[in-house]
């Protein structure tokens, strides 16, 4: 029984601490993954705390998991993980017969499961949960409980600020179809023999007060009494799905762009705003000017948004701006404004707006390579966090095995 808890023991700890890490590493990707599951239960009054939850929920797992690990609070920390799991073992089970979200998001965009491959993850969990929870008593203190409060207090306030790094710097660890040194037009291929998803895509365009949609085929395009509001797309029958399957992007006046982009030669950036009204102006006009660089230079340079005509009315100063769909605009970059540049369809740089180089580096004869390392302050801070975390096991584990050589 006793190996028996150890080997629980270390496989709880290490799931919840990759879970919660994971989706630190991101987590507009989990607040992402929030608001989906808002709107699949029609809580759509709570999608402003996504953002929140998600933190929340992530720390919980990462601290809950490094306690039991760890052996640091160990007793609370198996009271963290139990309680989750009572949580989200019945809920999984929920969202695995009713499918309101096909991936449920567990570990992040690292590791895709299905609802009911979540399930199954959950029951295998539970069980070991129980066996360490039945055996909670037996845990043994490392130091004595304010010692371990402290530790653990450090180790939360630590995990918390790494989690808002990647929200201001973007991912340590890009986990999306879009990372950099991605080809686009590539990951966008159907496999021979394979039948591609289909998809219909519905533009909603407003006109004396009234919304209409409207499909590919019939809207109105050279009716400019009609302002584009919105656009939606929605699958109508499940097929091969690529790692890119939705990249459109098209001007406020209707033309496609979308392989102009991928097939040109040069370096395109895309400046790229879910919405812009959301967006802080002073990194938006930081933006701008960063594009009359690249326009000076022979660059092209596009504004892709999914903001409706009317707000798009706000910024008349002389750039292209296109539109996409907003779930493409948020996989593409974890940032309102982010930034992507393309040469030759492949991703040759990614930027949030608070990593963007000086503007003065985009040239034509620009070393990209140079201009998108990793933000050095979430990198040396990255590297010092696992290295705390690592001294904090190795020495749990040290003083726990003394003390049972003295018994």
């Amino acid at each position: 029984m006793k190996i028996l808890r150890l080997i629980s023991r270390i496989i709880v700890g290490l799931v919840f601490i990759f879970s919660g890490a994971v989706k630190a590493v991101d987590p507009l990707g989990s607040a992402y993954k929030f608001s989906d599951y808002f709107q699949a239960f029609h809580l759509d009054f709570l999608k402003p705390v996504s953002l929140p939850m998600a933190i929340i929920l992530f720390t919980a797992e990462f601290i809950s998991g490094f306690s039991v690990l760890s052996g640091y609070r160990q007793k609370t920390g198996i009271w963290g993980v139990m309680i989750l799991m009572v949580i989200f073992t019945p809920l999984t089970l929920v969202l695995a017969i009713s499918n309101p979200v096909s991936d449920c998001g567990c570990f992040g965009d690292a590791i895709h499961l299905t609802n009911w491959q979540t399930f199954g993850k959950n029951i295998v969990l539970i069980i070991l949960t129980i066996i360490l929870f039945t055996g909670r008593k037996l845990a043994k203190e490392v130091f004595t409980p304010g010692k371990e409060w402290i530790i653990i207090s450090i180790i939360t306030v630590l995990f918390l600020v790494f989690s808002l790094l990647n929200l201001r710097y973007l991912q340590l660890f890009d986990f999306l179809p879009y990372k950099v040194g991605a080809n686009i037009p590539e990951s966008m291929k159907i496999p021979e023999g394979k039948s591609p998803d289909e998809f219909q895509t519905t533009f909603i365009y407003e006109k004396e007060g009234v919304k209409k949609e409207f499909t590919l085929e019939n809207y109105p395009a050279d009716d400019t009494s009609w302002k584009f509001v919105d656009q939606k797309t929605v699958l109508v029958k499940k097929g091969y799905m690529p790692p890119i399957h939705d990249f459109s992007i098209i001007t406020s006046d209707g033309e496609d762009l979308t392989d102009r982009i991928l097939a040109d030669r040069g370096y395109t950036l895309l400046m790229i705003s879910t919405k812009l009204k959301n967006a802080n102006q002073k990194h938006l006009y930081k933006g701008f000017e960063t594009g009359a660089r690249c326009l000076a230079q022979g660059m092209n340079f596009f504004v892709v948004t999914a903001s409706g005509t009317d707000e798009l009315n706000e910024y008349s100063n002389g750039f292209i701006f296109c539109s996409a769909d907003e779930t493409t605009l948020k996989t593409i970059v974890r940032s309102n404004p982010g930034f992507l540049l393309i040469k030759e369809g492949k991703v040759a740089g990614k930027w949030s707006w608070a990593t963007l180089p000086p503007k003065e580096q985009f040239v034509r004869g620009m070393q990209t390579g140079r201009m998108d390392k990793k933000s050095p302050v979430l990198t040396v801070y990255s590297v010092s966090l696992s290295v705390i975390l690592m001294l904090l096991l190795i020495s749990s584990f040290h003083i726990r095995h003394k003390g049972k050589s003295e018994n």
